[in-house]
């Protein structure tokens, strides 16, 4: 096709011929992909560690397709006799704080240590797209070039509780594919908290000196749920106000009462960006879990964690079933247009559509 622009009244301009076909390598073979597994072949690629089975598997985990779920039930089912054995650590901290620079450097520590590490982090969805960046892999450039490191984003997509439970069932499938450290880490100081909380052996705050107030906008559940407070990037000219800042935390934290578990938390500081007293943080850890384990902690600790995930798959599963449920889909929008009208109050419409439920 001649383009108009080589006319001659187009002085200085000319545009070449496009390529008729594109150019492809021809010794370019595509190799099939197999999308569809049975449970089985589910079930063993992950107990053989197979990332690209697991990965699937997860994938359905997230999945709200009503047959995805079944699968995926299924799938959880038969991991589960093989899991229990990992130690899970949360990290939380207002954002900026360093969490994914941190788990980066913490997640290489303990890989040269010889151990296997899944990283699941809990990524925001905006209101309006209802996307997610997904980016938090980008920020552990160390970590996700690592074969024994598996490291899964996950959206909220408008339903924190949701994807905490999702979260919590991708646990159980890492464990079984042989992680036997997983890193959970949230989407900042918030709600999410009590969440990711309810599905790790130790909870880590972490937090940054020179911002004013140290305790400012912290809440005070966050701190009473911390088991280790750690005050980052003390390098530099931030090393005395790092020190500062720990002692203010260790000072907030005489004023709470005694934790379940017995521990004492410790504040400590470090540089997840130079690397300083990395070993120290993870020393405190490893000394969590010994105390915990040898005074029954752990384990009650587990079994409260697997009754809490009881009651809010209940939940999740009551309130699914009442959004699909035919009867309700049919008056739901003609209930909500009578409240907008005034004609009823919510309180009243929202009892009339349980009573429609049930009955």
């Amino acid at each position: 096709m001649e383009h108009p622009e080589n006319d001659a009244a187009y002085k200085g301009l000319k545009v070449n011929k496009g390529v008729s076909a594109p150019t492809v390598n021809p010794y370019f073979i595509r190799i099939p992909r197999k999308n569809k597994y049975t449970v089985s072949e589910y079930v063993q690629g992950i107990l053989k560690g197979n990332i690209t089975i697991l990965s699937q598997a997860v994938t359905l985990i997230e999945s709200a397709k009503h047959e995805h779920q079944l699968l995926a039930q299924e799938i959880i089912e038969k991991c589960l006799p093989h899991t229990g054995d990992s130690v899970r650590i949360g990290f939380t901290g207002v954002p900026g704080a360093g969490k994914s620079t941190s788990i980066d450097v913490f997640g290489m520590y303990i890989l040269k240590k010889g151990h296997k590490l899944a990283v699941l982090a809990i990524d925001p969805s905006s209101e309006r797209s209802k996307g997610s960046i997904l980016g938090d892999k980008t920020r552990m450039e160390a970590l996700s070039r690592e074969k024994n490191a598996f490291i899964r984003p996950s959206p909220t997509a408008g339903s924190l509780g949701g994807v905490a439970r999702k979260t919590r069932e991708t646990i159980i499938l890492c464990e079984a594919a042989g992680f036997d450290t997983i890193f959970v880490e949230t989407v900042g100081v918030g709600q999410s908290e009590t969440a990711v909380h309810s599905m790790v052996d130790f909870f880590l705050l972490i937090q940054l000196s020179g911002t004013g107030d140290e305790l400012q906008g912290i809440k005070r559940g966050i701190m009473e749920m911390a088991d280790g407070i750690v005050i980052n990037k003390a390098d530099g000219d931030n090393i005395e106000r790092a020190k500062m800042a720990a002692s203010h935390f260790r000072n907030a934290l005489h004023l709470f009462p005694p934790t379940d578990s017995g521990w004492i938390p410790k504040v400590l500081t470090y540089s997840g960006y130079y690397g300083l007293g990395i070993e120290d943080v993870w020393n405190m850890i490893d000394e969590y879990i010994a105390f915990t384990k040898a005074n029954g902690y752990f384990d009650q600790k587990r079994n409260e964690q697997s009754r809490y995930w009881m009651y809010e798959s209940i939940h999740q599963m009551l309130r699914d079933a009442f959004y699909n449920h035919p009867e309700i889909k049919a008056n739901l929008s003609a209930m909500e247009r009578k409240v907008l009208d005034s004609e009823i109050s919510s309180f009243i419409a929202a009892r009339k559509m349980i009573d429609l439920f049930i009955r």
